[in-house]
């Protein structure tokens, strides 16, 4: 037995009668919603914890901008690679088996990184822990691809995906916590525990697809079938079916991909560089630093519901409804960098703004991910766009800390810290122009 056969799926079970259809799929339904929400946000746990002690990092082992940026960089680049071979594989796993793994992988990452001092080693291990972390989307996607139909997409998309809004901003102000009063080893130690429980209790929770437990397929029981015919739908895909014709010669979901990677950057720059940005600059102190994460997450929670139920009204025009929520976060960075010398307090209003703007298009380009292609393609596809997404990420994880550390001798810290606010506005503009492509679209089905 090979490795990869742990991950099978477990075979259709026999149909079960009509009455117990009616009495289990709701049941089955809201367990995988809840399931696959907690999954996600602990997953965020174990990944958003480095940002906040980033500065005490520094502090503790002598790190600069820079090599703090290479291992954000480094997770980053590998996260958005793993997102998408992750993606593949997940697409062809047990979700019961495959996400718990996923979650046990990173918080070992976790517990080593924790316990060493070596700057080689923690590069290494957030760059195996970026990786790993990519085994938390694409399963959650399938699930939900396989449990909810094509009209009620992005209205439970939108409520699933704010599980990292949850999980990344607790893991500021818990990472900050653990930090303060049980050092600084222990925000990474609590994070994994966590993770580890979560795993187990994933296992006893989860469920592949209807058909393992004797279901009919989503479309069945909804009644809601897609424009592609039901034998279309359930067709396994040859892994050159999946990635040259679902993936490679689709242009729009080149074009999300792109787009993505813009988004991207304005999405991380605050949750990476935030807590370091107002201890440098407004002299916040560790806990206000966590906060700042918090608020930026927490922001996005009722927007991406908002928008997601909106964007299931307006027929699926996901794009058009990303593209609008795009301008306001090119006007609160604006509003950063003009008036630099406000109150912490202003701060936290625009990273408000900013998450509860640039949150619904993150959850609404990785579910245009499905609507481009269909449910046996949508961990491969969503791995696609978050990849492009991820890079993104990386370009301004080691872009940022090489701007802030190259011209220290040239410039003060306000400068620096200009410098890199006016290039995530140049990005969002750009991000904005690439959507504007995407203003029709509207599910394939």
């Amino acid at each position: 037995m090979n490795l990869l056969s742990l991950f099978a799926p477990p075979p259709a079970k026999p149909l079960l009668p009509e009455e117990k259809v009616k009495k289990l799929y709701p049941r089955f339904r809201w367990h995988i919603l809840e399931a696959t929400f907690i999954g996600y946000a602990t997953f965020y746990i174990v990944r958003n914890n480095l940002s906040t002690v980033a500065r005490d990092m520094q502090a503790v082992f002598g790190y600069d901008h820079s090599q703090i940026g290479s291992i954000l960089a480094i997770s980053a680049l590998l996260y958005g690679i793993g997102k998408f071979l992750l993606g593949s594989v997940s697409d062809r796993s047990n979700v019961r088996v495959f996400m718990p793994v996923g979650l046990i992988l990173t918080a070992l990452c976790n517990f080593a990184f924790g316990a060493t001092q070596s700057y080689a080693i923690h590069f290494w291990l957030w760059a195996l822990n970026g990786f790993i972390q990519g085994a938390g989307w694409p399963p959650c996607g399938r699930s939900i691809g396989h449990w909810f139909s094509v009209s009620e997409r992005g209205t439970i998309f939108s409520v699933w995906n704010i599980a990292h809004n949850v999980g990344g901003g607790v893991a500021g102000m818990l990472a900050a916590y653990c930090a303060k009063h049980f050092g600084l080893h222990n925000a990474f130690f609590i994070p994994g525990a966590i993770a580890i429980l979560c795993a187990i209790y994933l296992f006893f929770r989860l469920r592949d697809t209807p058909q393992s437990v004797g279901l009919p397929p989503v479309e069945v029981y909804k009644n809601d079938y897609p424009s592609q015919t039901h034998e279309h739908v359930e067709k396994e895909l040859s892994t050159k079916t999946l990635f040259v014709d679902y993936i490679l010669k689709n242009k729009l979901l080149w074009v999300v991909a792109i787009a993505n990677f813009f988004v991207y950057i304005a999405r991380y720059s605050m949750l990476d560089w935030g807590p370091t940005f107002l201890r440098e600059i407004k002299g916040a102190n560790i806990t206000q630093g966590g906060f700042s994460i918090m608020v930026l997450e927490f922001a996005g929670i009722p927007s991406t519901i908002l928008f997601g139920w909106i964007s299931d009204k307006l027929q699926g025009r996901r794009g058009m409804v990303s593209m609008l929520c795009m301008i306001p976060v090119v006007l609160a960075f604006f509003a950063i960098v003009v008036y630099p010398q406000p109150s912490l307090w202003f701060y936290y209003a625009m990273l408000s703004v900013i998450g509860f703007f640039v949150y619904p298009p993150v959850m609404m380009l990785g579910v245009m991910g499905l609507d481009l292609t269909n449910k046996k393609a949508v961990g491969t596809a969503a791995g696609f766009i978050g990849m492009f997404g991820y890079l993104g990420r990386t370009v301004q994880a080691k872009g940022f800390g090489f701007i802030l550390d190259y011209f220290a001798t040239t410039y003060d810290i306000v400068t620096r810290w200009n410098i890199v606010l006016y290039s995530i506005v140049a990005c969002t503009v750009i991000s904005i122009v690439l959507l504007a492509f995407t203003w029709k679209v509207k599910p394939r089905g």
